[in-house]
């Protein structure tokens, strides 16, 4: 009877993670493309031909390959996560692509280990709500950014979540742009765009996605 009970909670929960990390499944790009305007914030983080820019949180790669087709291959995609079986998953789409000029690099909690003064822009998408270490983070940024580059911070904040603490919403996996706005200023950036309201997150009401700018001064 134990062996049983202990089998089928090891299924809800394989079911239940599955579940949870399956918006970032390249099973699942096609229909993410329809509610994340990946077009709208590439521009947006002044992202180009020849650009070479970071992708914090990469998960198995829905940004940094789009990324890698926007800067073709005179620019360079950094890809940082903290688990390497996402980075092993995303090298098996780069090969499969053909895609030589992303680089897949396993970041700490507090240190996303990019290249010193060398990238464009950097975009944090639905990620930074989770770093502990948020202002180390942004000290590393900054030290990778060339001067005059952009930070890019996208977040989802769920409605019932707006007027909580810092601390309330992020165990909640939600974030206010108030917090971040201050904490990017504070960081020593300038912030250049806002945007409240850049669409619902998996066209999910309660989740309205927003969106920070901010440029290193040179």
């Amino acid at each position: 009877m134990k062996n049983w009970r202990y089998g089928i909670l090891l299924l809800f929960f394989m079911t239940l993670g599955n579940f949870c990390f399956a918006q970032y499944k390249e099973s699942d790009w096609a229909k993410r493309d329809t509610w994340m305007k990946v077009n709208e914030l590439m521009k947006l983080a002044q992202v180009d031909q020849g650009s070479a820019v970071a992708d914090i949180g990469c998960h198995e790669g829905y940004l940094s390959i789009r990324l890698a087709n926007e800067v073709g291959n005179l620019g360079k995609v950094y890809a940082v996560d903290v688990r390497q079986d996402r980075l092993d998953r995303l090298d098996e789409h780069l090969k499969d692509r053909k895609l030589t000029h992303v680089q897949t690099v396993l970041g700490d909690y507090n240190n996303p280990k990019l290249p010193l003064g060398q990238l464009d822009s950097v975009i944090i998408m639905d990620t930074y709500h989770e770093m502990e270490s948020y202002m180390t983070i942004l000290e590393h940024v900054k030290k990778a950014l060339k001067p005059g580059g952009h930070i890019l911070i996208l977040e989802k904040l769920k409605k019932h979540m707006r007027d909580k603490s810092r601390d309330e919403q992020t165990d909640a996996h939600t974030l206010s742009s108030q917090y971040v706005k201050a904490e990017l200023e504070e960081a020593g950036f300038t912030i250049s765009e806002e945007i409240a309201n850049f669409g619902n997150w998996k066209n999910e009401k309660d989740k309205q996605m927003w969106i920070l700018v901010a440029t290193l001064p040179e």
